[in-house]
């Protein structure tokens, strides 16, 4: 039996997921299409303009789903705060999306985008 790690994995090449958050001030669930990458049970995103509303909404409401092809997902978001997780998430989707300089180094997105993580839970 696939555990929800190997689920993941097995999606993780899909180019776009789909981020559910509740607004901040309607309660309405907004949904936006974006790029991600996967490590482990966290999805990562990068928010070129941290002031966008799908931030706002996740840190008043960390509850959130995500859509990857034919899989949905429960998780709860979060800035990411610690550097290490920081600098893994930049690369992943670097990495992923080709956002690197012609010397190997981030791109201008990639290098200042703020960093959320989405923690998969278990299940789900």
């Amino acid at each position: 039996m696939k555990t929800q790690n190997d689920e993941l994995q097995d999606i993780a090449s899909e180019a776009f997921c789909y981020l559910t958050t509740t607004g901040r001030v309607s309660g309405h669930l907004h949904e936006i299409e974006i790029w991600f990458a996967i490590q482990n049970n966290s999805l990562y995103l990068m928010a070129g303009n941290p002031g966008s509303d799908w931030v706002k909404n996740l840190r008043k409401n960390p509850n959130v789903t995500v859509r990857i092809a034919k899989h949905n997902f429960t998780g709860t978001a979060r800035v990411v705060g610690n550097e290490q997780e920081e600098m893994t998430a930049r690369n992943l989707i670097a990495d992923k999306y080709k956002e690197r300089e012609a010397d190997g180094s981030l791109s201008g997105w990639a290098r200042t985008a703020l960093p959320v993580a989405i923690d998969v839970k278990e299940g789900a």
